[in-house]
């Protein structure tokens, strides 16, 4: 396996971007246009793509609440500021309001083994 996330596809290059703490979306190099779930081309067909790093700050689109009887948990919608939708997690209380800013961060998934993952805290606004 190559030390190099760029040189995998893009599914393996995104998990070892994040294995290394970095969360990094792609990039058309000629319309600048971000992708994100990863793949090999763009929406709008651009197959020059790059990895770039998150700004890491996005916005809350939507979220629901998941309850189980051994907890519950939420699913958001937040769409990054380089404009692509991601599904993620937002930490702290059960839910917030949409619109509400956050920042990502990576950690461990629960019961995943430890597979990194996104995670979203909301910003605190002054």
């Amino acid at each position: 396996m190559t030390d190099d996330p760029a040189m995998l596809g893009p599914q393996q290059a995104y998990e070892a971007w994040l294995g290394q703490g970095r969360f990094m979306l792609q990039k058309s190099r000629s319309s600048g246009e971000y992708v994100f779930y990863p793949k090999v081309m763009a929406p709008s067909g651009a197959i020059d793509l790059e990895w770039v790093e998150a700004a890491g700050t996005g916005t809350v689109y939507s979220i629901t609440v998941n309850r189980r009887r051994e907890g519950s948990y939420n699913v958001a919608l937040v769409d990054l500021d380089e404009g692509v939708r991601m599904m993620a997690t937002v930490a702290g209380p059960e839910t917030v309001p949409i619109g509400t800013r956050v920042r990502a961060r990576i950690e461990a998934a629960p019961g995943d083994g430890g597979i990194p993952r996104i995670v979203f805290d909301p910003i605190e606004e002054a």
